[in-house]
Protein backbone atom coordinates (compact mmCIF):
# COMPACT_ATOMS: atom_id res chain seq x y z
CA UNK A 1 0.00 0.00 0.00
CA UNK A 2 1.32 3.50 -0.83
CA UNK A 3 2.37 6.38 1.41
CA UNK A 4 2.32 10.13 0.68
CA UNK A 5 5.08 11.70 2.78
CA UNK A 6 4.74 15.43 2.05
CA UNK A 7 1.45 17.12 3.02
CA UNK A 8 0.51 20.54 4.43
CA UNK A 9 -2.52 21.54 6.51
CA UNK A 10 -4.20 24.69 7.78
CA UNK A 11 -1.52 24.82 10.49
CA UNK A 12 0.85 26.21 7.84
CA UNK A 13 -0.10 27.08 4.26
CA UNK A 14 -2.51 24.26 3.42
CA UNK A 15 -6.25 24.80 3.02
CA UNK A 16 -7.52 21.58 4.66
CA UNK A 17 -7.49 20.67 8.35
CA UNK A 18 -5.52 17.63 9.56
CA UNK A 19 -8.81 15.79 10.01
CA UNK A 20 -9.86 16.58 6.44
CA UNK A 21 -6.48 15.43 5.13
CA UNK A 22 -6.84 12.09 6.92
CA UNK A 23 -10.35 11.62 5.53
CA UNK A 24 -9.09 12.36 2.01
CA UNK A 25 -6.19 9.96 2.47
CA UNK A 26 -8.68 7.27 3.46
CA UNK A 27 -10.70 7.85 0.28
CA UNK A 28 -7.49 7.62 -1.77
CA UNK A 29 -6.65 4.29 -0.10
CA UNK A 30 -3.33 5.47 1.27
CA UNK A 31 -1.83 3.38 4.04
CA UNK A 32 0.26 6.17 5.54
CA UNK A 33 0.67 9.93 5.25
CA UNK A 34 3.14 12.41 6.71
CA UNK A 35 2.01 15.84 7.88
CA UNK A 36 4.92 18.18 7.09
CA UNK A 37 3.78 21.72 7.88
CA UNK A 38 6.24 24.60 7.64
CA UNK A 39 8.08 25.28 10.91
CA UNK A 40 5.31 23.88 13.14
CA UNK A 41 4.20 20.60 14.73
CA UNK A 42 0.79 21.93 15.78
CA UNK A 43 -1.14 19.85 13.23
CA UNK A 44 0.42 16.54 14.18
CA UNK A 45 -1.66 15.51 17.21
CA UNK A 46 -5.04 16.29 15.56
CA UNK A 47 -3.89 14.23 12.57
CA UNK A 48 -2.73 11.36 14.80
CA UNK A 49 -6.13 11.25 16.53
CA UNK A 50 -7.95 11.30 13.20
CA UNK A 51 -5.63 8.64 11.85
CA UNK A 52 -6.45 6.28 14.71
CA UNK A 53 -10.17 6.82 14.11
CA UNK A 54 -9.93 6.34 10.32
CA UNK A 55 -7.32 3.59 10.15
CA UNK A 56 -4.62 5.73 8.50
CA UNK A 57 -1.06 5.77 9.84
CA UNK A 58 0.12 9.34 10.36
CA UNK A 59 3.87 9.99 10.36
CA UNK A 60 4.83 13.10 12.37
CA UNK A 61 6.83 15.48 10.20
CA UNK A 62 7.88 19.07 9.63
CA UNK A 63 9.41 21.13 6.82
CA UNK A 64 12.12 23.56 7.93
CA UNK A 65 13.33 26.45 5.80
CA UNK A 66 17.04 27.20 5.50
CA UNK A 67 19.34 29.24 3.27
CA UNK A 68 22.54 28.54 1.40
CA UNK A 69 24.24 30.56 -1.35
CA UNK A 70 21.21 32.84 -1.62
CA UNK A 71 18.76 29.97 -2.13
CA UNK A 72 16.01 28.68 0.12
CA UNK A 73 16.64 25.01 0.92
CA UNK A 74 13.91 22.97 2.63
CA UNK A 75 14.67 20.10 4.98
CA UNK A 76 11.94 17.62 5.92
CA UNK A 77 12.09 16.08 9.38
CA UNK A 78 10.23 12.85 10.09
CA UNK A 79 9.40 11.19 13.40
CA UNK A 80 10.71 14.01 15.60
CA UNK A 81 9.98 13.89 19.32
CA UNK A 82 6.80 15.95 19.66
CA UNK A 83 7.67 16.87 23.25
CA UNK A 84 11.28 17.93 22.76
CA UNK A 85 11.53 21.28 24.64
CA UNK A 86 14.53 22.67 22.75
CA UNK A 87 12.90 21.90 19.41
CA UNK A 88 9.74 23.72 20.46
CA UNK A 89 11.85 26.63 21.67
CA UNK A 90 13.38 26.92 18.20
CA UNK A 91 9.97 26.67 16.51
CA UNK A 92 8.69 29.53 18.66
CA UNK A 93 11.59 31.66 17.44
CA UNK A 94 10.83 30.69 13.84
CA UNK A 95 7.21 31.68 14.31
CA UNK A 96 8.20 35.13 15.56
CA UNK A 97 10.62 35.46 12.67
CA UNK A 98 7.84 34.61 10.21
CA UNK A 99 5.64 37.36 11.69
CA UNK A 100 8.42 39.97 11.44
CA UNK A 101 9.21 38.87 7.89
CA UNK A 102 5.58 39.18 6.86
CA UNK A 103 5.36 42.65 8.38
CA UNK A 104 8.32 43.73 6.26
CA UNK A 105 6.83 42.24 3.08
CA UNK A 106 3.48 43.89 3.75
CA UNK A 107 5.29 47.19 4.29
CA UNK A 108 7.01 46.87 0.92
CA UNK A 109 3.72 46.12 -0.84
CA UNK A 110 2.08 49.08 0.90
CA UNK A 111 4.87 51.28 -0.43
CA UNK A 112 3.92 50.08 -3.92
CA UNK A 113 0.37 51.27 -3.23
CA UNK A 114 -1.30 47.92 -2.57
CA UNK A 115 -4.06 48.01 0.10
CA UNK A 116 -2.77 45.09 2.17
CA UNK A 117 -2.30 44.76 5.94
CA UNK A 118 -1.36 42.12 8.48
CA UNK A 119 -4.97 41.55 9.57
CA UNK A 120 -5.89 40.40 6.04
CA UNK A 121 -3.08 37.84 6.04
CA UNK A 122 -3.86 36.64 9.55
CA UNK A 123 -7.50 36.09 8.53
CA UNK A 124 -6.33 33.86 5.68
CA UNK A 125 -3.76 32.00 7.79
CA UNK A 126 -6.03 31.35 10.77
CA UNK A 127 -4.10 29.25 13.28
CA UNK A 128 -1.38 28.50 10.75
CA UNK A 129 2.15 29.91 10.71
CA UNK A 130 2.30 32.86 8.32
CA UNK A 131 3.75 32.20 4.89
CA UNK A 132 4.00 33.73 1.45
CA UNK A 133 1.08 31.68 0.05
CA UNK A 134 -1.21 33.52 2.50
CA UNK A 135 0.09 36.84 1.20
CA UNK A 136 -0.30 35.63 -2.40
CA UNK A 137 -3.93 34.76 -1.66
CA UNK A 138 -4.53 38.30 -0.39
CA UNK A 139 -2.96 39.79 -3.53
CA UNK A 140 -5.34 37.72 -5.65
CA UNK A 141 -8.32 38.79 -3.53
CA UNK A 142 -7.56 42.51 -3.93
CA UNK A 143 -7.06 42.11 -7.68
CA UNK A 144 -3.35 42.97 -7.67
CA UNK A 145 -2.64 39.74 -9.56
CA UNK A 146 -4.72 37.09 -11.29
CA UNK A 147 -3.12 34.03 -9.72
CA UNK A 148 -0.95 33.03 -6.77
CA UNK A 149 1.75 32.08 -9.25
CA UNK A 150 1.74 35.60 -10.64
CA UNK A 151 2.08 36.99 -7.10
CA UNK A 152 5.26 34.96 -6.62
CA UNK A 153 6.64 35.76 -10.07
CA UNK A 154 6.07 39.52 -9.86
CA UNK A 155 6.26 40.47 -6.18
CA UNK A 156 7.03 37.92 -3.47
CA UNK A 157 9.24 35.26 -5.06
CA UNK A 158 12.98 35.13 -4.39
CA UNK A 159 14.63 38.24 -5.82
CA UNK A 160 11.32 40.05 -6.41
CA UNK A 161 10.60 43.60 -5.13
CA UNK A 162 8.64 42.60 -2.00
CA UNK A 163 10.62 39.48 -1.11
CA UNK A 164 12.24 39.26 2.32
CA UNK A 165 14.42 36.25 3.26
CA UNK A 166 13.44 34.16 6.25
CA UNK A 167 15.61 33.13 9.20
CA UNK A 168 19.23 32.49 8.31
CA UNK A 169 19.52 28.87 9.44
CA UNK A 170 21.78 26.85 7.14
CA UNK A 171 20.79 23.42 5.76
CA UNK A 172 23.36 21.79 8.03
CA UNK A 173 21.87 23.58 11.05
CA UNK A 174 18.37 22.40 10.01
CA UNK A 175 19.60 18.80 9.68
CA UNK A 176 21.33 19.03 13.06
CA UNK A 177 18.21 20.49 14.71
CA UNK A 178 16.01 17.66 13.42
CA UNK A 179 18.56 15.08 14.57
CA UNK A 180 18.70 16.69 18.02
CA UNK A 181 14.94 16.09 18.36
CA UNK A 182 15.35 12.43 17.44
CA UNK A 183 14.07 12.90 13.89
CA UNK A 184 15.10 11.78 10.42
CA UNK A 185 16.26 14.66 8.15
CA UNK A 186 15.48 14.50 4.42
CA UNK A 187 16.43 17.04 1.73
CA UNK A 188 13.14 18.26 0.21
CA UNK A 189 12.54 18.63 -3.56
CA UNK A 190 16.19 19.20 -4.52
CA UNK A 191 15.22 19.63 -8.17
CA UNK A 192 13.77 23.05 -7.34
CA UNK A 193 17.20 24.42 -6.43
CA UNK A 194 19.95 25.46 -8.82
CA UNK A 195 23.02 24.85 -6.70
CA UNK A 196 25.16 21.77 -6.28
CA UNK A 197 24.76 20.43 -2.77
CA UNK A 198 27.60 19.71 -0.36
CA UNK A 199 26.48 16.11 -0.01
CA UNK A 200 29.40 15.02 2.14
CA UNK A 201 28.79 17.86 4.62
CA UNK A 202 25.04 17.22 4.77
CA UNK A 203 25.51 13.49 5.25
CA UNK A 204 28.15 14.09 7.90
CA UNK A 205 25.63 16.32 9.73
CA UNK A 206 23.09 13.49 9.65
CA UNK A 207 21.11 13.81 6.40
CA UNK A 208 19.30 10.49 5.99
CA UNK A 209 17.60 10.84 2.63
CA UNK A 210 16.49 12.75 -0.45
CA UNK A 211 12.96 13.54 -1.59
CA UNK A 212 13.45 11.86 -4.94
CA UNK A 213 9.80 11.88 -6.03
CA UNK A 214 8.03 15.26 -6.14
CA UNK A 215 5.49 16.80 -8.57
CA UNK A 216 8.00 19.48 -9.64
CA UNK A 217 10.68 16.94 -10.57
CA UNK A 218 11.11 15.75 -14.13
CA UNK A 219 11.56 12.04 -14.79
CA UNK A 220 15.24 12.75 -15.43
CA UNK A 221 15.61 14.54 -12.10
CA UNK A 222 13.90 11.73 -10.19
CA UNK A 223 16.14 9.19 -11.89
CA UNK A 224 19.23 11.26 -11.08
CA UNK A 225 18.36 11.80 -7.41
CA UNK A 226 17.25 8.19 -7.05
CA UNK A 227 20.61 7.00 -8.37
CA UNK A 228 22.39 9.45 -6.07
CA UNK A 229 20.43 8.21 -3.04
CA UNK A 230 21.40 4.64 -3.86
CA UNK A 231 25.05 5.60 -4.29
CA UNK A 232 25.24 7.41 -0.97
CA UNK A 233 23.09 5.05 1.10
CA UNK A 234 20.28 7.59 1.53
CA UNK A 235 16.54 6.90 1.74
CA UNK A 236 14.62 7.81 -1.43
CA UNK A 237 11.39 9.43 -0.22
CA UNK A 238 8.57 11.21 -2.01
CA UNK A 239 5.22 12.88 -1.70
CA UNK A 240 2.68 15.14 -3.35
CA UNK A 241 3.51 18.35 -1.43
CA UNK A 242 -0.27 18.70 -1.19
CA UNK A 243 -1.61 22.04 0.03
CA UNK A 244 -5.31 21.62 -0.73
CA UNK A 245 -7.73 21.44 -3.67
CA UNK A 246 -7.10 25.04 -4.77
CA UNK A 247 -3.35 24.65 -5.07
CA UNK A 248 -1.32 23.49 -8.09
CA UNK A 249 -3.04 20.91 -10.29
CA UNK A 250 -0.09 18.50 -10.20
CA UNK A 251 0.09 18.51 -6.41
CA UNK A 252 -2.97 16.37 -5.70
CA UNK A 253 -2.96 14.15 -2.64
CA UNK A 254 -1.64 10.72 -3.50
CA UNK A 255 -0.38 11.63 -6.99
CA UNK A 256 3.18 11.06 -5.79
CA UNK A 257 3.61 8.14 -3.40
CA UNK A 258 6.26 5.72 -2.21
CA UNK A 259 5.95 2.11 -1.01
CA UNK A 260 5.29 1.55 2.68
CA UNK A 261 8.79 0.07 2.90
CA UNK A 262 10.09 3.67 2.81
CA UNK A 263 8.15 4.39 6.03
CA UNK A 264 9.75 1.32 7.58
CA UNK A 265 13.19 2.58 6.51
CA UNK A 266 12.51 5.96 8.12
CA UNK A 267 11.57 4.23 11.37
CA UNK A 268 14.86 2.31 11.32
CA UNK A 269 16.77 5.61 11.16
CA UNK A 270 15.11 7.17 14.20
CA UNK A 271 17.75 8.22 16.75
Amino acid sequence: MPADLHIHTTFSDGSLTPEEIVGLARSHRLEAIAITDHDTLDGIRPALRAGVARGIEVIPGIELGSYDQGEEIHILGYLVNLDDPLFHEKLAIFRETRIHRMERMVGKLQNFGFPVNMKMIENIAGAGSLGRPHLATVLVKIGAVQTMGEAFERYIGVGCPAYVPRHKMTPIEAVTLIKSAGGVPILAHPGLNKQEYSWSDLIKAGLAGIEVYHPAHTVEQSNYFGHLAGQKGLIATGGSDYHGPDHKEGNRLGTITVPYSVVEELKKRVK
